[in-house]
């Protein structure tokens, strides 16, 4: 075998759990053989170079063997090797992430808490509810 289908390929080497899932990715233009976007039936042989964009970061693989059949990750792991330059960007996309603020830490306000929940009904019935509003529409204002 020296061309395969890069589906194919792409889920034998384990980048996709489905081959659907794979050429869905392939669809929206996030693999490209070569620099060029591809279809799901363009064939990928040894030596070629694969390009997927993935959680917003791309990863450059060459390809260095072919199999049309999914196995264990070891075997997956010798048909390609990433290029440098990827798994530079992957290092340094790895410390960014490390690094970064907890997105929890953002939020402030959201879903009241338990206590906080019950804070708020006991405030409604201590009668916070029936303040009085003047709107537009009243001419009096409640008590």
């Amino acid at each position: 075998m020296d061309r395969l289908r890069i589906d194919k390929w792409l889920w034998a080497a384990r980048f996709y759990k489905t081959r659907s899932l794979a050429t869905e990715e392939i669809d929206k233009g996030r693999v490209a053989i070569n620099g060029q976007d591809v279809k799901p039936a363009r064939e990928v042989k040894v030596g070629d170079t694969v390009s997927m964009r993935r959680e917003g970061l791309t990863r450059t693989v060459r390809v260095l063997g072919l199999s049309d059949m999914r196995g264990p990750a070891p075997v997956a792991q010798q048909l390609y090797e990433e290029t440098a330059e990827s798994l530079a960007e992957r290092q340094k996309a790895l410390e960014q992430r490390r690094f970064a603020r907890e997105p929890a830490l953002a939020i402030e306000h959201g879903r009241p808490t338990k206590r906080g929940r019950r804070d708020l009904e006991e405030a409604q019935r201590a009668g916070w509810g029936d303040r009085w509003s003047a709107s537009i529409d009243d001419e009096t204002p409640k008590r």
